[in-house]
């Protein structure tokens, strides 16, 4: 049966897209659990991973849905992967096949990407006869350069791992990309998760700014409120009490 999964490994959640007859390829029904399973690991998890079954990462959008949506249509596709672009949680796309289309816009819409040997980024859309939706040609262009998202846009240039790496779209290449990305996670799953959410909340706002002084103003007041938590406090003094122990 089609579904998606999700697991909790500690603070660390873990959603896999399951359907690997079909290569994950996202219905409107597996985008609606997504967004649900993303909605639910929010609440308890401080770092998100999404994956698929094997063999593929997400094949793209289910064709035969695909050829019958207009606007309303589309965005219920979209939810799933825009569930993931807008999580107040890290997320880290283990990308273990291929990425296609709507799957290419899934792993562009995690904060880090890695991936597995038999990784392959593929945009697919001009092939397919279809403009890129779901803001690939945004995403794609910020996360590389517009020469390499116009490669693939509009060229039909395929990215395997060593070359997503080489070029920014992937954090990293490992053999096995969940487990990497269970180890990346673990920096997120041990912190205070207010301080995780504002973090990357923080974040997102300094990627949108253009002057360091304005982004210091913006960092100061979450610094001042987070030295005044008491979990800084506890590691403060865990710290200090290892310092004085050597």
């Amino acid at each position: 049966m089609a579904e998606v999964l999700l697991e909790h490994h500690d603070s660390v959640a873990v959603i896999t897209i399951n359907d690997p007859d079909r290569r994950n390829a996202l219905t409107i029904d597996l985008s609606q659990q997504l967004a649900d399973r993303v909605e639910e690991a929010e609440k308890s998890a401080n770092a998100l991973i999404v994956t698929g079954a094997p063999p593929a990462f997400c094949a793209g959008a289910d064709l035969t849905q695909l050829g019958s949506s207009k606007d309303e249509g589309l965005k219920r596709i979209y939810q799933g992967f825009l569930a993931v672009a807008n999580a107040t949680i890290p997320t880290i796309a283990a990308v273990n096949g291929a990425a296609v289309g709507a799957g290419l816009n899934l792993a562009l819409a995690a904060d880090v990407r890695v991936a597995g040997p038999k990784a392959r980024f593929d945009a697919r859309f001009l092939q397919l006869g279809i403009h890129p939706g779901g803001g690939m040609t945004w995403m794609l262009q910020r996360l590389t350069n517009p020469q390499t998202a116009t490669a693939m846009t509009l060229l039909g240039q395929i990215l395997d791992a060593d070359e997503a790496v080489r070029l920014g779209l992937a954090y990293a290449k490992a053999e096995d990309p969940l487990a990497l990305a269970e180890e990346l996670a673990k920096a997120a799953a041990e912190a205070p998760a207010e301080l995780v959410r504002t973090i990357k909340a923080t974040m997102r706002l300094t990627d949108a700014m253009h002057d360091h002084a304005e982004a210091v103003e913006a960092e100061l007041r979450p610094q001042v409120a987070s030295i005044d938590t008491p979990e800084f406090a506890a590691r403060l003094a865990a710290m200090k009490a290892r310092i004085s122990g050597r």
